[in-house]
């Protein structure tokens, strides 16, 4: 494994011993066994020579080897004492040290002790104390809530008591107040995450029997009682000034307590919508429409019975020009669970109903509305024929001229509900909805 290199010397331990082996090739980092083996082939035979003779490379280095191994051999016997001396000395100096850490480590160690019996078991036993602090401050928190749910429950109990005597028209605005501790309860019931008002309640039976006893039923009985009071709103020809106002402000319960009360899951704040409020508005509207529709349809067919028909669709609309009044003066109110700077986006409780009906006025979709159902229910009359038919079309000028009377007083507002700031709405031009209504009829019965 080693190229003879004369009597160079090679071992930094000896310089007087010469040796054949080239001590610094194998100790050079970028040495190859592969390399080396292949010029020592190649020096001691001809490439194009086969086969090739590897008696000569194989001997030299074995010899190289033995010169090592003589070597190693002739170093660790010249130097057998001083390598003993000081092999002696380094275990002497590692027992010296070992004792002198011994020392060090029992000293530590009773360090440590103490320190434990200091420092970690009194942490240890803070640590237990802070436990129990905090989970004292928990419950505390806890029953906090609880006890404050539970004042908000008697207070919707005694409000309850008041709405069952709005029902009799004694306090409607008890469905205000009912909505707004309604709210207060939800807004604990919500916040679950740890940290807020009303984490861990959900686990409480007493919170679950007042949300099924008590939340709950009185939600559902506010909303009911608000949707019938919305349904139940009419404005008669002989309603006084002062049923009106009382009629104004049952409505305007209802309406407040709706919005209220409609459901906040879903959707930007300011993209929120009073889903409650504006389904039963949407209801209320289509009911309306609806029974106009079959009644004036049916007195199509029954002449003597058009100018009664008209006056109930007369009152229909007029009681719906009272409502777009109302709902055009209602500002929204503060909502608890809305962010502050997303309270007052809706104008008004009109505003929502004008976009979900997509119309800028509830009298003039009223009558168009009518007018569409209405042409098709004239094409069925003119199309079965008959006496009906005939009898129509000899009376269309004087029914067009009974429409065009009816969307007239249709159109304004009840007597009740005038006074200067309705001005405005008494004096609007209806005559595109006269029109569509007279079309509607006149159009379809033919010369």
């Amino acid at each position: 494994m080693a190229a003879a290199t004369g009597s160079r010397p090679a071992s930094p331990h000896d310089d007087n011993e010469p040796s054949y082996i080239d001590y610094e090739t194998f100790l050079s980092p970028d040495f190859s066994a592969t390399s080396f083996a292949n010029s020592l082939v190649l020096a001691t035979n001809n490439p194009q020579d086969s086969p090739l003779d590897l008696s000569t490379p194989l001997s030299r280095v074995l010899f190289d080897a033995q010169e090592i191994d003589s070597h190693i051999d002739l170093l660790t016997t010249r130097s057998a004492i001083p390598l003993f001396e000081h092999t002696n000395s380094q275990t002497k100096a590692s027992k010296r040290i070992i004792h002198e850490l011994d020392a060090q480590i029992s000293s530590l160690n009773d360090s440590y002790r103490q320190l434990e019996k200091e420092v970690i078991d009194k942490h240890a036993e803070a640590e237990e104390v802070r436990q129990v602090a905090l989970r004292l401050w928990e419950t505390f928190a806890l029953v906090q809530s609880v006890a404050r749910c539970l004042q908000l429950g008697k207070t919707l109990e005694i409000q309850t008591g008041e709405l069952g005597a709005a029902g009799l028209g004694q306090d409607h605005t008890a469905l205000v107040r009912c909505s707004y501790t309604i709210l207060s309860l939800r807004e604990i019931l919500d916040s679950r995450a740890p940290g807020e008002e009303g984490h861990g309640l959900q686990k409480v039976d007493v919170i679950r029997d007042l949300q099924d006893s008590v939340i709950n039923p009185v939600e559902r009985s506010v909303r009911e009682t608000s949707e019938r009071f919305i349904r139940e709103f009419h404005v008669p020809t002989n309603m006084s000034f002062a049923q009106g106002e009382q009629a104004r402000a049952r409505l305007v319960s209802a309406l407040t307590a709706l919005y209220l009360l409609s459901p906040m899951s879903g959707g930007k704040p300011d993209k929120w919508t009073p889903r409650l409020l504006v389904q039963a508005l949407d209801t209320y509207i289509r009911s309306s429409l609806q029974t106009s529709i079959t009644t004036l349809a049916r007195s199509l067919g029954q002449l003597s019975s058009l100018d009664r028909a008209l006056a109930e669709v007369t009152v229909k609309c007029q009681t719906i020009v009272a409502l777009e009044l109302v709902l055009g003066g209602i500002k929204p109110p503060s909502h608890p669970l809305l962010p502050g700077s997303h309270q007052s986006h809706l104008p008004s409780f009109l505003q929502p109903l004008l976009a979900q009906l997509e119309t800028g006025s509830l009298a003039s979709y009223f009558w168009r509305t009518m007018a569409g159902s209405l042409s098709t229910r004239v094409q069925d009359i003119v199309n079965r024929g008959g006496a009906v038919a005939r009898t129509l079309k000899a009376s269309k000028n004087n029914v067009g001229d009974s429409i065009r009377q009816a969307v007239s007083r249709g159109s304004q507002l009840p007597t009740a509900f005038a006074g200067p700031k309705a001005k405005a709405k008494t004096d609007a031009n209806w005559d595109r909805e006269i029109a569509v209504m007279v079309g509607s009829i006149v159009n379809n019965l033919g010369r």
